[in-house]
């Protein structure tokens, strides 16, 4: 009874002030919302991160000739070759979803007038899944393409508008390539943009590897790509395809194979770095909010010195004293954090439908810390107000004017 009494004593106590008691409250729910946005805006940015890499392919291991100790004249022979490509397929079996080749070659188109150096590459019916690429308008590249040497060209959805319009008007229109006229068969993009830094640019061609080879002095895959079934599997999978490429080439031939784990990695550790700093920052406002709440807490002992005079004077333990003040503490913190929480859920919620496909997650935990939080600060900074009520002398207290 002397808990749910001294609750009562303090909604009153702090009734009797709205403003002061609104504005020190104030304090705690900006900051537990800010805990739950920073929490929000950590995990929504990390896995915004993680799923444009995962988008050019976290299972993906590429591999390309990087050179040796070998004359320009011999180097021809331990470029990698298609013929490694199926290498890599018989050795790996079912571990792999794919892999397939590139070769790079470029032609001069005509566009707007004026003709320019257009990239143009050659690979085969795996090439798509491989690199995550979304097909726009048509289809893509199949077996039939590259064993019957089809002459059908596929457009990157930039060079697709700037040279007919539009993605759909694309399809089925013929374009000179080589010297030879290709029908446009599909129309197709990078899921995650690569930005130029990978064999696809803005502006490029995709046609049969069967078919560039005829235009290709030197057959040169560069790069490899593979695409492992499982996550796990892409360090292990990355060591077989080194030993199966220098395997089948003249010692001294160097291969640089790689996987995306190491981006990824370095990415998870930039997302929690972030999310230290956010927190910190969230901490520094509701230590700040602490430190309103004892200043005020202060106050009203100040304030109410002949109330606790009076009621040391009828009997009251000092220890009843204090745990009227700490209560208090509590209730305004505890109040300013259920706000705070919920206005640190209902902001990310709103955004999540307005962002469309943006997934944007509230984590629980950050909820139960935030109100978790907000209990220990109305408790901590509480303590030093609610100490002082406590030990006030009752005579001095009821001379107090």
């Amino acid at each position: 009874m002397q808990i749910r009494e001294a609750i009562r004593f303090g909604i009153q106590a702090l009734a009797a002030n709205p403003m002061r008691t609104a504005l020190t409250a104030l304090g705690l729910l900006i900051g537990n919302a800010s805990v739950i946005w920073v929490v929000t805006i950590s995990l929504t940015s990390s896995e915004l991160i993680l799923e444009q890499i995962r988008g050019i392919g976290s299972n993906m291991i590429y591999a390309y000739y990087e050179g040796g100790d070998l004359t320009a004249r011999n180097a021809n022979a331990d470029y990698l070759k298609m013929a490694d490509v199926e290498a890599v397929r018989r050795e790996l079996g079912s571990r792999i979803v794919a892999a397939t080749g590139v070769i790079t070659n470029f032609d001069r188109i005509l566009i707007d007038g004026r003709e320019r150096d257009i990239k143009v590459i050659g690979s085969d019916e795996h090439y798509a899944r491989v690199r995550n690429l979304r097909n726009l308008a048509g289809r893509f590249m199949d077996a039939g393409d590259v064993t019957l040497r089809q002459k059908v060209a596929f457009l990157t959805d930039k060079l697709a508008v700037k040279l007919y319009g539009s993605h759909g008007a694309a399809v089925g229109r013929v374009i000179k390539v080589f010297g030879l006229q290709f029908t446009v068969a599909g129309v197709f993009k990078e899921k995650t943009d690569s930005f130029g830094q990978m064999e696809l640019s803005k502006e490029t061609i995709l046609i049969p590897v069967t078919v560039i080879r005829y235009f290709t002095p030197v057959e040169r895959i560069d790069p490899l790509y593979v695409q492992a079934r499982t996550m796990e599997d892409v360090p292990p999978l990355t060591t077989l395809v080194r030993g199966i490429l220098e395997s089948r080439h003249r010692p001294g031939a160097k291969y640089l194979v790689e996987n995306l784990a190491a981006i990824l990695e370095t990415a998870r550790q930039i997302t929690v770095i972030m999310s230290i700093v956010l927190v910190l920052v969230a901490t520094i406002a509701l230590v700040i909010s602490g430190i309103g709440i004892m200043n005020i807490m202060l106050v009203t002992v100040t304030e109410r010195t002949r109330e606790i005079g009076v009621r040391l004077a009828v009997g009251a333990s000092r220890r009843a004293v204090l745990t009227q003040f700490l209560i208090e503490a509590i209730l305004i913190s505890v109040t300013g954090g259920m706000l705070g929480i919920v206005f640190g859920v209902a902001v990310p919620l709103v955004a999540s439908r307005l962002a469309g496909d943006i997934p944007i997650s509230v984590s629980w935990i950050s909820i139960v810390v935030a109100f978790a939080v907000s209990f220990l600060v109305g408790l901590v900074f509480g303590m030093i107000p609610a100490g002082r009520a406590s030990r006030l002398n009752p005579t001095e207290a009821l001379r107090y004017e």
